[in-house]
Parts: structure tokens; C-alpha cells; sequence
């Protein structure tokens, strides 16, 4: 019934939360106001990513866009160092993405991961919708936008049944992530971002947890007119107990965090970031991270985008 619940849950949210920002808006409409306060605030981050954390960002309707993230091995510790380039020789991750705009408020996307537990060959399709945008003069403070997916594992089951990559059934391959996303740009200098998190596994092995509840933080701090620092940070509410669930089976658990520098050029954002986690999708680096950065097992990636436009060109 708990289960029943919190799909429910899930799945009217958006629901409410559109009621709610009617309600608002219409609220708003009734009031005399400057047409400066009712103006979107635009930019609150540079991608639709901070790093591992989503942002508010959306693609455009009408717009494809093509992305390939890449996460490399330990840069330090037993597996890093110079024999393989400080991680640079492996990859713990890769995702080949398409996020497609349906509007300015609803973007639909699809990936293929590598993936990096025991869990792997994913198959990502997830949906980002605008519920509230920030508006000049705060006359509307914050920003919140709503984000789930579904991902399913295509790789063969494994035969021992205690291990969480053993699927007795297709029920058995999915998991799925729901995410609020609530922004604020305080300046033009620093936006910052808070993502509560709920994290769903049909199977799980060795007795754990099917659901894991976390928080996300993510900020972007402008340095110069093209540069900004930018990180982000996941908490587990169940941290000691996945510590200990994780040190039974003789692996450790660190909730991840990522940081770098991010760069605009020429239309396009790089980003130069370094985090502990191996996986790049939140239903595997939230509850299974096992990497530490005091013990060097840190590691650089990237993201690669380009946007197509489809939309029709006025002659």
C-alpha cells in the first residue's frame, strides 16, 4: 500500500503543482502590476545539467539536442596514477543522449548508459517539465521545475539470485527516479538550486532498500563574463544505514559530490568537473556511490551538446 502511495504520489504531483501555479498566475493577472515584474528570469544555470544535479534548464520547442557525457576512471588510489594516466585510460561511463523540446516548458528525452554497478546496459527515458519560473523584482521568488524518468536494464540476468543483477522476471530490470527541482538566481553572479529526490528499484540485492529518499544541492558561482565555478552535493536520508548495509558486503558508501569550472564559448558551455561517483544517472549515483575522494578515487568528465532546431525559418 506505501508502494501504491508514493506512485501516486508521484504521478499527480505535476498535476497539483500545475493547479497551483494556475491559481498563481491567475492571482497575479488580477493584480496591478508593472509588465517588468512579470518577466522570466532567464539563465539561472548554463545547461541542463549543474554537474551530476539537473537543473531548471530546458532545451527549446523545437529543439533536439544531441549530447555524449563521459566519465573517466579513478584519477588517484589503487586503480589511478600514471599507469593509467590518472584515470584517463578507462571509462566508468557513458551516456548518448536526446532531449527534445515539446515546448518551452516540456522537454521529453531519451539515453543509452554504460552504466557503473552491478546494474548495467541502461536504457533512460525521462520527461522535464517548467512548473514555476522566477520572475524580475521577485514578484515571483523561485523557480521549480518537476523531473522523472524510467530505466530499464537490457543486460543478461545473472544466476545467483542474491545479487542485484539477477532479474527473475522484466518487472525486475526497472527503476525509476521523481525530482523537484527549486531554483533561485539570487544575482547575476550566484544562482543556487535544491533537489529533493526519491529513488525507486523494482530489485534490489543483498537486502536492500527498493526506496532511497535524498537531497540534492547544486550552485553556480560566476567568476569573469565566460567562467563560473559550479558544484553540486547528494545526501542519502539513510546514509548510516547504507554505510552499514554496504560495509556488510564488504563495500563502502560516500554520497557523491562533484565540482569544476565551467566555460562559455562560442554559443556553448564546457565544463572541466571532477566528482566521486562513477555513474551518471541519479538512479545509480544516489544510492551507489562506493568511491571516495580522500582516497583519490575521484575522477574528470565532460558533456558534449549540440542542438538541432526544427523549427520552421519565416521568409
Amino acid at each position: 500500500m506505501n508502494q501504491i502511495f508514493r506512485i501516486v504520489l508521484v504521478v499527480m504531483l505535476p498535476v497539483f503543482s500545475v493547479t497551483a501555479q494556475d491559481n498563481m498566475e491567475n492571482y497575479l493577472s488580477s493584480e496591478t502590476t508593472s509588465e517588468k515584474d512579470t518577466i522570466p528570469v532567464y539563465a539561472t544555470f548554463k545547461s541542463s545539467k549543474i554537474i551530476n544535479a539537473r537543473s531548471n534548464e530546458l532545451v527549446h520547442k523545437g529543439e533536439l539536442d544531441f549530447i555524449i557525457s563521459h566519465r573517466f576512471g579513478d584519477a588517484g588510489g589503487h586503480y589511478g596514477g600514471f599507469k593509467t594516466f590518472y584515470g584517463t585510460d578507462n571509462a566508468a561511463d557513458i551516456k548518448i543522449a536526446l532531449d527534445y523540446g515539446l515546448s518551452d516548458r516540456l522537454a521529453i528525452g531519451i539515453s543509452r548508459t554504460k552504466g557503473a554497478t552491478a546494474i548495467r546496459q541502461l536504457l533512460e527515458a525521462n520527461c522535464k517539465y517548467k512548473l514555476l519560473e522566477q520572475t524580475e523584482k521577485d514578484r515571483i521568488p523561485l523557480g521549480i521545475t518537476f523531473f522523472c524518468n524510467a530505466v530499464v536494464s537490457t543486460m543478461s540476468s545473472n544466476i545467483n539470485p542474491k545479487v542485484p543483477d539477477h532479474f527473475d522476471t522484466f518487472y525486475d530490470r526497472w527503476s525509476f527516479v521523481a525530482q523537484t527541482i527549486i531554483v533561485r538566481k539570487f544575482s547575476s553572479n550566484f544562482s543556487l538550486a535544491l533537489l529533493p529526490t526519491y529513488t525507486h528499484y523494482n530489485r534490489v540485492g543483498y537486502g536492500d532498500s527498493n526506496d532511497v529518499f535524498a537531497v540534492g544541492i547544486g550552485a553556480r558561482a560566476k567568476l569573469t563574463k565566460r567562467m563560473a565555478l559550479i558544484a553540486d552535493y547528494f545526501y542519502t536520508f539513510d546514509s548510516e544505514n547504507r554505510k552499514a548495509y554496504f560495509e556488510k558486503n564488504g563495500l563502502p558508501f560516500y554520497n557523491p559530490l562533484a565540482a569544476g569550472l565551467e566555460i562559455e564559448t562560442g554559443g556553448h558551455v564546457f565544463q572541466l568537473t571532477f566528482m566521486n561517483n562513477t555513474a551518471l544517472l541519479e538512479n545509480q549515483f544516489i544510492p551507489y556511490s562506493t568511491t571516495s575522494w580522500r582516497k583519490g578515487q575521484f575522477r574528470w568528465g565532460f558533456s558534449i551538446s549540440r542542438p538541432f532546431s526544427f523549427k520552421k525559418k519565416n521568409r
